[in-house]
């Protein structure tokens, strides 16, 4: 399917509103099977709950997304009937996640081990960490429908509160799993394939990549971190700062009301204790205790007023001395018996800094101590006598430890409140991510990483490459689309142009070289084809050597085709060599091969020219090292420069074995061929001497290549004159 430049095809918008319909019949689906069904089993008060049978379902049918917007809303809405059930959503987000990941395969989904492994998982969620939030939230409680079993581990076989009821919330769960997970299954069983098929939600914004592009994908090179993992730990950041922030400011909040409320109920005890306390009798009841008149009375009074508010923890009555507190009236509390009158009681370390204010009778703001008698706020309420001084104070103690409790409770239910909408907003951004950024610029990358330039087809292919992503992000994305598709056209369209002029180019470079080697060539009057031949020779022996793993870093195809181009130029110093010399039909003076060897540095330097007018041409650098160095010799008695090893090119001392073998096989003014076995011992014998040992090496293991070439041009004679060499070279 094709997609035209910033339009997105009919077709395509009709298939996503399609898909979109299907899966959001999907969701009410599955949500109506949750409510449902929960609905009959608490109308006949089962111990079970079978409220994510449609979520199990939605998730196989349509995927982890859809599975968790059924989960999160089938506990939103329960929430209305029973707000506890709000804070179990976690519970059924994790739970459409396993199912989606655990049955997206058709093997399992018809496994029996497999599927009775899911429901142990499942269990293992909703009973087993449903069981912890359940004794976080409410303690030890039989109450419900599972109670009696409860009651059955707890008294007949002993297991702890905690154990009790772990132990029969994994029982139920286990069933209620089971149960679903099998209802689950018969119902995708009976749909049919092709509206399963309709029901799978993926969201492509885009032709969708089959497996083997998304194996390619994944083996592209990423850098450290992917664009889909920065985008998912941002936002996942994001939230858990807001999630914590909002926490901490909620569990500020709770604990200030809390401890507001506190102390106001315990400043109400203490004024009313401090009302019944008859303040001029105060030294009476100290001196005689329960003796004294309405000492009873007045204590059974004080009992009430505790046991009206229990949330007290302490209720006494003290007098404030130099030494200590002493005792007027002291309750008995379930942990420690109360003082009798008289009793005097050190003063608590946590009280010493207000003991200046108690001992001038001062009113005093509530206290928090964590000392002795544990976490307590404690509200001390003056008991003025008669003359308006304070005798005594009136003093309860509420314990605090609740408020830990109930805050442990608070920020248990908010962070299973968070989670479940946390699971929610994850999927969501997990599939915005993928389908909507992180897939379509990997297609994208993918598809120019596919880019071939090989050939005109090729590059055909590259544009249907791009076109046939189709992505329709309605965004910049698509702009960016949309203007690598255009550019990919534009650049195709101008590379078959480059190509075309490139390889005319090329051609008329080509064959410049052949005619100025030829115009060389046709001075000398004995070389013949000299030129190609030795041409063909350097590309048989290049090749061989890099199929052997001799220089595989140096023997690239451009350097190949570097030196094979450039190496009818080798001989290009020539035309500087008088005809008398290059064509006297014997053997050169001294003098004459003096000037002879002198080619070598009149090419070197013609080709150094060249260079400084087309310093482009990288096959030029290579036609100066054959023209200068072709003549040196591997033990260093070469000329012009007598390099020797590796210091001497690797392109001349190719030349080298190619040049010295054509002249042995070709008849010359000064001398008749030698014959073809006769040549290639003379290029065996000389191999660590006169030749590089890998070139010959190469050489003569391309022995019916060289043949065919040799014979291609003319016929091989027989030979002698090992003479003919020296001179030649």
């Amino acid at each position: 399917m094709e997609m035209h430049r910033g339009k997105v095809q009919p077709e395509r918008k009709m298939r996503n509103n399609n898909e979109l319909k299907w899966i959001f019949l999907l969701c009410l689906f599955g949500l109506a099977i949750n409510l449902f069904i929960n609905g009959i089993v608490n109308l006949f008060g089962l111990p079970l709950y079978l409220d994510t049978i449609g979520t199990i379902f939605t998730a196989c049918v349509g995927g982890a997304l859809p599975g968790i917007f059924v989960a999160f809303f089938t506990n939103l809405f329960l929430g209305f009937g029973n707000p506890e059930s709000i804070y179990f959503g976690v519970l059924n987000v994790l739970i459409a996640v396993v199912s989606a990941f655990w049955l997206q395969d058709r093997k399992r989904r018809r496994n029996l081990l497999s599927l009775m492994l899911l429901v142990i998982v499942l269990t293992g969620i909703g009973g087993g960490i449903g069981a912890l939030q359940t004794w976080v939230f409410d303690g030890y409680s039989t109450e419900g429908a599972n109670g009696s079993l409860i009651l059955f581990f707890y008294e007949k076989c002993h297991f702890s509160e905690f154990w009790a009821q772990f132990t029969a919330a994994v029982t139920y769960d286990l069933i209620d799993k089971g149960l679903a997970v099998a209802i689950s299954m018969s119902l995708i069983r009976l749909m049919p394939d092709q509206v399963r098929e309709k029901l799978r939600f993926t969201g492509w914004l885009q032709t969708p990549l089959d497996e083997a592009s998304m194996d390619g994908i994944k083996g592209m090179k990423k850098q450290s971190v992917s664009l889909g993992t920065k985008i998912v730990l941002i936002f996942m950041t994001t939230f858990v700062i807001t999630a914590v922030v909002v926490a901490a400011i909620s569990l500020v909040l709770f604990r200030k009301y809390s401890m507001a409320q506190r102390s106001q109920m315990t400043t109400d005890v203490a004024k009313m204790v401090a009302s019944v306390i008859r303040a001029d009798r105060v030294d009476e009841y100290i001196e005689k205790g329960e003796e004294a008149e309405d000492y009873l009375s007045t204590k059974r009074l004080l009992t009430k007023i505790r046991s009206t508010y229990a949330d007290v923890k302490y209720l006494y009555v003290y007098k404030i001395l130099d030494d200590g507190c002493q005792v007027v009236f002291d309750l008995d509390a379930d942990d420690v018996p109360g003082e009798k009158p008289g009793t005097i009681v050190d003063f608590d370390v946590s009280f010493e800094p207000y003991l200046a204010s108690l001992k001038l009778g001062k009113r005093l703001d509530p206290i928090v101590s964590d000392d002795t008698y544990g976490w307590l706020l404690t509200v001390y309420e003056p008991v003025y006598d008669s003359n308006g001084k304070c005798v005594c104070y009136a003093a309860a103690d509420v314990s605090l430890d609740d408020v830990r409790r109930y805050e442990v409770e608070f920020i248990t239910k908010l962070s299973s409140l968070f989670l479940g909408f946390f699971g929610l907003l994850l999927a969501v951004g997990l599939w915005v991510a993928n389908y909507q950024i992180v897939y379509p610029i990997n297609a994208m990358a993918y598809a120019a990483n596919s880019f071939s330039y090989d050939s005109e087809d090729a590059r055909g292919n590259n544009v249907k490459l791009i076109r046939k992503l189709g992505i329709h992000t309605k965004d910049e994305l698509e702009n960016l689309y949309d203007a690598l598709e255009e550019t990919t056209e534009d650049n195709v369209k101008t590379f078959n142009e480059m190509q075309h002029k490139t390889e005319l180019l090329a051609t008329l470079q080509s064959g410049l070289i052949m005619v100025l080697a030829d115009m060389v060539e046709n001075r000398d009057q004995s070389t013949g084809d000299h030129v190609r031949k030795t041409a063909a020779y350097v590309k048989i022996i290049l090749e061989k050597m890099r199929e052997m793993g001799y220089h595989s870093d140096e023997l690239t195809d451009e350097y190949i085709s570097d030196v094979v181009k450039s190496a009818p130029l080798h001989d290009i110093g020539k035309i500087q060599v008088s005809d008398t010399i290059l064509n006297k039909p014997g053997k050169l003076t001294d003098e004459e091969f003096e000037k002879m060897k002198k080619h070598t540095l009149a090419g070197q330097k013609i080709i150094e020219q060249t260079i400084a007018t087309i310093p482009e041409a990288s096959y030029l650098k290579e036609a100066m090292n054959l023209a200068a160095y072709h003549h040196e010799k591997w033990n260093g008695k070469g000329y012009p420069y007598g390099l020797a090893g590796e210091d001497i090119p690797l392109s001349a001392r190719v030349m080298a074995v190619a040049d010295v073998f054509d002249a042995l096989v070709s008849k010359r003014c000064y001398k008749e061929p030698f014959s073809f076995e006769k040549a290639m011992n003379i290029i065996r014998e000389d191999a660590g001497t006169h030749f590089d040992p890998q070139v010959a090496e190469a050489f003569l293991a391309s022995e019916e290549e060289v043949r065919q070439v040799a014979e291609r041009f003319e016929n091989v004679a027989d030979g002698e004159g090992k003479e003919i060499i020296n001179m030649f070279t």
